[in-house]
């Protein structure tokens, strides 16, 4: 592992904490001292079904930096932003099936940014709902606000 800010694989683990599905390790580099946060998973095995009917291996990273571009420039920590990551994996885990359709990701994805940031919710939902224009866009916007279209 390197340090995020100067490369150096010279690191040392000031706190270690369970973090429910995963250990939070608060790690303090040695050569430039700065200090970051780790997170260590247990490695799914389960296959994403793309929409096109490929199947790839389930990748909690690639997750995870969906919801990133999602959040970027957003007042939500990474540490946010991780346990969304876990506990969307948790679900989707806890469906004990060895495939899930990658529209059950999106939909879980969105589901949580809409309790979290509205504006990172219809970032992802332009993009996972394919929103052509800004009619799209308006009324997406009004039903995640729970407002009725028609008025």
């Amino acid at each position: 592992m390197r340090c995020p800010y100067c490369g150096s694989t010279d690191h040392k683990v000031m706190d270690t904490r369970d973090a429910g599905d995963s250990i939070r390790r608060r790690r303090r580099c040695v050569e430039c001292e700065e200090r970051f946060t780790t997170y260590e998973h247990v490695a799914a095995s389960m296959l994403v079904v793309k929409s096109d009917g490929r199947r790839e291996q389930f990748d909690r990273q690639k997750l995870l930096s969906g919801i990133q571009t999602a959040a970027t420039k957003r007042p939500i920590s990474s540490d946010t932003l991780e346990l969304m990551a876990a506990q969307i994996e948790d679900e989707l885990q806890s469906l004990g099936r060895a495939e899930v359709p990658s529209h059950n990701i999106g939909t879980l994805v969105l589901d949580h940014l809409a309790q979290i940031d509205q504006v990172a919710y219809i970032r992802f939902a332009s993009v996972y709902l394919e929103l052509t224009d800004l009619n799209d866009v308006l009324s997406e916007i009004d039903r995640v606000m729970g407002r009725s279209s028609a008025g």
